[in-house]
């Protein structure tokens, strides 16, 4: 038994219960005061027409009395930390899935419920009303995939529940791109083989998408069919990438001011690198425009988390690569990643006493911004960085290196 809590509308859920007065008003957050593009809206805003992802600027044309809330990331984690802690109470098996996300294995705990399964779907829901206020809703399955997309079909404050002997039969008219996983290539790849809906799994053999996919391909035929093998993960392993990314002005040609949102972002990997004990030596650094993205894998001589370090493939992705007939284009975006997150091994016999002193610096940043907050103390071109507030990365979790927002 396997339940998904989805949150509703999550984060101008939290803007409506802070501010009482927002109630029943359509709401939409923007990154910032200053942000023009909309993260997330009310069910009152999406029931006139206003979604993720489209302008400030012609939401207000479609809805003049739209409430613009600035996004307060570090409240949005405190309430789903919250309530992630709080599912711990109904089961001890959760994943957190993302910030608004979380699946409970509650197959061990039927025999000591003693109750439907509709009655341990209410007193989830009554679980995270009561240390949020907010409301969820719920899907309740055999596997993973089943009770995801059952979350998903009686929103807001829904429960749905596909019991696993209907699964396959219920999943069969569903689109296989509307299953958590499967994107539009993987999705054009199964038309090929006439898999436009799950029931058109059965056409292709599971060595099929095995041959092309691996396991992955072995786990969508499965998913397809209501019986997908995927466990839920508790743990949270050792990340693959370490990274940052800013929305910056539109059309950003000043090398200068490129610059500067680069270090910003440099700084920002550098930290959490150190947080955690991790070093890096291969680096993404890239930037965004109308034609795309422009980015370049980069290589420090050694392991590091330094960010002046890091900013010096910055410096040189600027030099060398922007500088090839890119500068023309505007950007909107800049990204810096660490590819290679590898636990630290101590400094070892060969640091210079030079070394040793950035160490001990570095540390005493790193403690000063802890105690009074990110970039408290910082490098003096940082003054001028975006006052665009951090965001919640997909990747997000209360604690551990995934935690993008801790200072």
């Amino acid at each position: 038994m396997i339940a998904l809590v989805d949150m509703n509308a999550f984060f101008a859920s939290i803007e409506q219960l802070d501010r009482p007065q927002w109630q029943n008003k359509p709401v939409c957050v923007t990154n910032g005061r200053t942000g023009t593009c909309i993260i997330t809206a009310s069910y009152e805003a999406r029931a006139r027409g206003i979604k993720t992802g489209m302008r400030l600027r012609e939401a207000r044309g479609l809805v003049p009395d739209l409430i613009q809330a600035p996004s307060r990331p570090y409240r949005y984690a405190q309430v789903s930390s919250s309530i992630m802690s709080a599912l711990e109470s109904i089961t001890p098996e959760v994943e957190i899935f993302s910030v608004d996300e979380a699946f409970l294995d509650l197959t061990g705990c039927q025999s000591l419920y003693d109750c439907s399964v509709e009655e341990i779907g209410r007193r989830i829901k009554a679980c995270v009303f009561e240390v949020s206020g907010l409301l969820c809703s719920a899907g309740i399955s055999g596997d993973k995939t089943t009770a995801k997309w059952a979350a998903k079909k009686q929103k807001p404050d829904g429960l749905t529940i596909v019991h696993p002997y209907k699964a396959r039969e219920t999943l069969s008219g569903v689109l296989v791109t509307d299953l958590c996983g499967v994107g539009s290539g993987i999705g054009r790849y199964l038309a090929q083989y006439g898999v436009h809906r799950c029931g058109d799994m059965q056409k292709v053999p599971i060595s099929v998408l095995g041959k092309r996919f691996g396991n992955l391909g072995k786990r969508i035929w499965l998913m397809a069919q209501g019986m997908d093998p995927e466990p839920l993960h508790k743990e949270v392993g050792v990340p693959q990438s370490i990274g940052h990314g800013k929305v910056i002005p539109p059309d950003t040609r000043d090398k200068t001011i490129l610059r500067t949102y680069l270090l910003h972002m440099c700084e920002k990997v550098a930290a959490r690198l150190r947080r955690y004990d991790f070093d890096a030596q291969l680096f993404s650094i890239g930037v965004n425009t109308p034609r795309g993205w422009v980015s370049k894998k980069l290589k420090t001589t050694t392991p590091t988390s330094d960010g002046d370090l890091i900013m010096a493939l910055a410096d040189f992705f600027l030099n060398v690569y922007w500088d090839e007939g890119e500068r023309s284009h505007g950007v909107h975006q800049v990204h810096v990643g660490a590819l290679d997150p590898r636990p630290r091994h101590g400094q070892g016999e060969l640091f210079s006493e030079e070394d040793v002193k950035k160490e001990k610096l570095l540390a005493t940043i790193d403690q000063v911004n802890h105690r009074y907050g990110e970039f408290a103390l910082c490098k003096a071109p940082l003054l001028n960085r975006s006052e665009m507030p951090n965001v919640i990365s997909p990747a997000w979790r209360p604690v551990g290196p995934r935690n993008t927002l801790e200072s």
